[in-house]
């Protein structure tokens, strides 16, 4: 747990490098409404912003109906993600949204932390390789396995990125990295780590681990050759917006909590 002048810091840096054009860096096309920023990533929209302008009661809502009406207005888009943050006022936006027909999915944790003091965290347990995926001549290979088990973890539902995160990885490969653990031949553990341009930070994302494999400390030892990599691109701060399940994972290896954050889903209504 983090100090209060920590966190206070943290969460500044975090709303200034990562909200409004962060978010929407590799967005199709960005549109402004008021304090919203408003991008579209194919058929899929998605609602960022630093603040509210303290917009509230009937403001809010016509805000809220703007970005409902930019989206619905546009026959490619069928579906958005409006993005709140735990700290942001006003305190019923969940409501606003909610009435506008918006559903929250589960909310996640944000977590930051100090590259440098991550990089020196644990090693690998014995039997288990950390690396970048690609680093042995075969990269679609390793995106492929990671697939495998990220689709083991999450469940056969989950869906199949493997051909997005390998045309990622070509087109931007010294912004994105995919990270793995390998024991016994097989991947055990993967996590991603994208570098977000213009700012101090570094994400982590798609974590994942075999559950035969967990509690050996391989999910610590692959944040720490993530943070070691974020310094090499420049990076001074990584973060994670994490469950409950990783969480406290992420706050041994020295990330703090600094806010949560929760998507409220639109979805075009079936014809």
């Amino acid at each position: 747990m983090g100090s209060a002048a920590l966190v206070a810091r943290l969460l500044r840096a975090h709303d200034q490098d990562l909200r409004t054009e962060a978010e929407l860096d590799r967005a199709t096309d960005v549109t402004r409404i008021g304090p919203l920023w408003l991008g579209r990533y194919a058929e899929r929209g998605f609602v960022t912003y630093r603040d509210l302008g303290g917009a509230t009661g009937a403001e809010l809502d016509q805000l809220v109906q703007a970005a409902v009406g930019h989206f619905a207005a546009d026959p490619r888009v069928t579906s958005f993600e409006w993005k709140t943050r735990g700290h942001d006022a006003p305190p019923d936006l969940a409501a606003h949204l909610a009435a506008a027909g918006l559903v929250a999915d589960y909310p996640e944790t944000v977590m930051i932390g100090e590259a440098a003091a991550l990089a020196g965290g644990a090693a690998a347990p014995v039997g288990v390789a950390v690396r970048r995926a690609g680093d042995t001549g075969d990269l679609a290979g390793d995106v492929v396995a990671i697939g495998v088990l990220h689709r083991a973890v999450f469940g056969p539902g989950s869906p199949n990125l493997d051909q997005h995160h390998l045309d990622t990885l070509r087109a931007d490969p010294a912004g994105n990295e995919l990270w793995l653990a390998e024991a016994g031949g097989r991947v055990v553990s993967a996590g991603r780590l994208v570098r977000v341009r213009g700012g101090r930070f570094a994400g982590l994302f798609g974590g994942a681990t075999d559950p035969e494999w967990r509690h050996a400390g391989i999910y610590r030892a692959l944040t720490t050759a993530r943070a070691r990599s974020a310094l090499a691109m420049g990076a001074a701060l990584v973060y994670a917006e994490c469950t409950e399940f990783s969480r406290p994972i992420l706050a041994r290896s020295g990330l703090v909590a600094v806010t949560t954050t929760t998507p409220y889903s639109w979805k075009r209504p079936s014809s």
